[in-house]
């Protein structure tokens, strides 16, 4: 009988791993005064989102085509240095993480 990777990573490890780099793109858009509110309600509507998809799915193994899609989407946005582009990735990263999921955003 062969023997399990350890190497594996489930949707909840996926989801994990990306809102943390979600979480700093929310707080590089929330840096500029006149838009953390809007910022704080459109991360906490797709962390939402997120946590109810790692819930759901948990233990599912990921694939590796899925793992090196949210890991390349998560070292694209930890490039981002103008809160103004973190703003507008606060919608677009969890879209990818639900797709590469193959979620419906």
């Amino acid at each position: 009988m062969p023997s399990e990777s350890t190497d594996a990573r489930t949707v909840a490890d996926t989801i994990a791993s990306a809102l943390v780099a979600y979480d700093a793109l929310a707080e590089l858009g929330g840096s500029i005064d006149d838009e953390w509110t809007y910022v704080d309600e459109l991360s906490a509507a797709w962390r939402d989102r997120l946590e109810a998809v790692a819930a759901e799915r948990a233990l599912e193994i990921t694939s590796p085509a899925v793992d090196l899609a949210v890991g390349r989407a998560a070292d694209e946005v930890s490039q981002i240095r103008d809160p103004h582009r973190a703003i507008d990735w606060l919608s677009t990263f969890p879209q990818i993480v639900l797709l590469a999921l193959e979620e419906v955003p």
